[in-house]
């Protein structure tokens, strides 16, 4: 058994002390139907927002699930009891908003004006390379 001195448990009691006072966390969220988003309050006073189709497991959820939004009493995530679904604050702040396989779904179906250049000039270039039969 390895034995924790009196000096590393004060210091790992600093380091969270500190990181309560400068990483923000959650102290409220809510649901605006009107936009779609989830609102979220920080401790540090910003506000964050994010679409709520982006969340896994809030894709095909229902307004008044999603409205049903807990923040987690360390206030380092989102909880919805009916949906068996959690997001970190971490998370969403960079812009994560569910496993990678979900982020590659989400990425794989954005259209924007430069996706849409870019396949019509593909296109107008014959389109995709035909695959070679290797011999």
């Amino acid at each position: 058994m390895v034995e924790i001195s009196d000096a590393a448990i004060d210091a790992a009691l600093e380091c969270g002390r500190e990181a309560v006072r400068e990483e923000p966390r959650a102290t409220a969220a809510h649901y605006d139907a009107r936009t779609g988003r989830v609102i979220v309050d920080l401790t540090n006073g910003c506000t964050f927002a994010f679409p709520s189709r982006l969340g896994q497991g809030l894709e095909g959820a229902t307004p008044e699930q999603i409205a049903a939004v807990e923040v987690s009493p360390s206030g380092y995530g989102l909880h919805w009891e009916d949906l068996d679904t959690d997001l970190s604050i971490p998370g969403l702040m960079a812009g994560l908003f569910g496993t990678r396989a979900h982020m590659a779904r989400i990425a794989g179906r954005s259209r924007s004006p430069a996706k849409v250049a870019a396949a019509r000039m593909n296109g107008a270039k014959g389109g995709r390379p035909r695959k070679q039969a290797n011999i």
